[in-house]
């Protein structure tokens, strides 16, 4: 009952695409989706491959599950480029400044030669 409200709150927030493309296309050719199918379809002879069967169901959630992580991961890596890249236009922002200061120091000063 948990994990029937869990889908049911996590149904309320999908994005509109994933209310109307639930499924995400598959990196697989068609002679591998056939394969697949068929491996499918065959009788488990392993128990860990026959308990696998009533979990079939759990495809979607695993689905929703990575890209959630991938797009996560995804997030992270562009956050530490723009941390890299603001700590680069810092060191850019105070060498200008200091440049600038410099610039307005050497004509009050006097010519040494």
């Amino acid at each position: 009952q948990r994990l029937l409200r869990l889908a049911e709150l996590c149904r309320r927030l999908e994005t509109e695409e994933e209310k109307v493309l639930p499924f995400y296309p598959s990196s697989l050719g068609e002679l591998e989706q056939q394969k697949a199918r068929r491996v499918l379809e065959e009788t488990a002879s392993e128990p860990l491959a026959r308990v696998m069967k009533d979990y079939i169901g759990l495809e979607r959630f695993w689905q929703r599950f990575n890209k959630a992580k991938l797009e996560e991961k995804g997030l992270e890596r562009a956050q530490a480029a723009l941390a890299d890249r603001n700590q680069e236009l810092r060191k850019l922002l105070q060498q200008y400044l200091a440049g600038s200061t410099i610039s307005q120091k050497v004509p009050k000063d006097p010519h040494p030669l």
